[in-house]
């Protein structure tokens, strides 16, 4: 059984041993080690010069040295392909821009009791399994952020999202996602992209989108889903 080792950085150090116990714990199924550091720039270090060639790194946002999004991206100019989780208690739509834009394989809130750790068991091992690994390589650029509620209707876009389709953000928020896209985009998203994202999944690929004046354009598109239930997307126009 293939034997993984995992660097997790979060300022509180008892978060940190919380972490490790269940990420080692035999129940996991994961088979790793996990290296807890409390300063992300000695994370850095080890990253750079240390003896462990890691596998995963899972990095705490809010921290007085560097926030996790600045240091996850220091350590994608070091390991370009290297799996990289953000399990924070910060709220998704303050940084679901961020999370896109940064390259990072998943992001996780933190919360009470088991559930939210069992959880970061699962998108670790996918993550180091293969199915999370950033390809530095991908031609999907991602542009604009939007997230979807439970009820299908977006709770909220950027401005960049939605300059894509010709609107306002504040007239995109409220509207279902099928507003945004040809009826027959409708049902390939409907068929293709929605049982893999409600699966635990992530798709990327391309897709319609549909302007304000009813003309449409060919979107680079990621789709995900956030542990709340709900959905993160982000578009960026491509050349037909």
């Amino acid at each position: 059984m293939t034997h993984y080792d995992v660097l997790h950085v979060d300022d509180d150090p008892a978060m940190g041993e919380i972490v490790a116990t269940y990420l080692e714990r035999e129940q996991s199924g994961l088979n790793c080690t996990v290296d807890v550091e409390t300063d992300p720039e000695v994370a850095l270090e080890e990253l750079r010069d240390g003896p462990t060639e890691y596998d995963c790194v899972v990095s705490d946002y809010d921290m007085p040295e560097m926030n996790g999004i600045d240091f996850l991206e220091a350590v994608r100019e070091l390991h370009p392909e290297l799996p990289l989780l953000l399990f924070s208690s910060a709220e998704t739509s303050d940084v679901a821009a961020e999370v896109v834009h940064a390259g990072l394989t998943d992001y996780l809130k933190k919360g009470f009791g088991g559930e939210p750790y069992t959880m970061l068991v699962r998108r670790v091992e996918h993550a180091m399994a293969g199915g999370g690994a950033f390809d530095p390589e991908s031609e999907i650029e991602l542009d604009g952020v939007g997230v979807v509620g439970v009820d299908e209707s977006f709770d909220e876009v950027d401005d960049t999202y939605a300059s894509l389709y010709d609107y306002e953000s504040e007239e995109v928020t409220g509207k279902h996602w099928t507003e945004l896209h040809p009826d027959e985009e409708v049902e390939h998203i409907k068929t293709h992209v929605l049982p893999v994202v409600q699966g635990g999944g992530e798709w990327t690929g391309r897709s319609k989108g549909l302007r304000a004046d009813g003309s449409t354009f060919t979107e680079s598109k990621m789709v995900t889903a956030l542990d709340d239930g709900r959905m993160l997307i982000a578009v960026s126009e491509l050349d037909a």
